[in-house]
């Protein structure tokens, strides 16, 4: 499982010409899965997203997480992670799961952060979707549960 986490001061997700979701200060997390990911890749990437030390303290140095700033998330399914550009110009998306497995731990997903307490906002599985944000900071983390990087 992968994650792209960047610390955002709002964030909304359009799809169909509707606005599917919006957060305020907080995390959008894009997130992909792989065709092999078990509750262990979940759990590492959940754990590490809600407890990313990424957010100022009083003395303006980022060492609180989002659970102890009361921030709000926004998850966003994003296969093309697991995009392969090591061939030819045009990304594999062969270790990217299917559809039907990568929604469900997508759902699993949000539910690990609604458990720790964290109003998450989502996107639209497998749709078009314009995700309107802004980057606070910027700061953008990447999380791979292999620790591929």
């Amino acid at each position: 499982m992968r994650a792209v986490v960047q610390r955002v001061s709002q964030c909304r997700v359009e799809s169909g010409g509707h606005v599917a979701s919006e957060i305020g200060p907080g995390l959008l997390v894009y997130l992909g899965v792989t065709s092999d990911d078990s509750e262990r890749d979940l759990t590492y990437v959940a754990d590490k997203a809600l407890n990313l030390r990424v957010f100022d303290d009083e003395a303006g140095v980022m060492n609180r997480s989002l659970l102890e700033v009361d921030g709000e998330m926004m998850v966003v399914s994003q296969f093309t992670l697991y995009g392969d550009t090591r061939k030819g110009r045009r990304p594999s998306y062969n270790h990217a799961a299917a559809p039907e497995t990568a929604v469900e731990v997508y759902r699993a997903f949000v539910a690990r952060i609604q458990d720790a307490g964290v109003s998450v906002g989502t996107g639209v599985f497998q749709a078009h979707m314009d995700v309107v944000s802004v980057i606070d900071g910027p700061v953008t983390i990447l999380i791979d549960s292999r620790k591929q990087f």
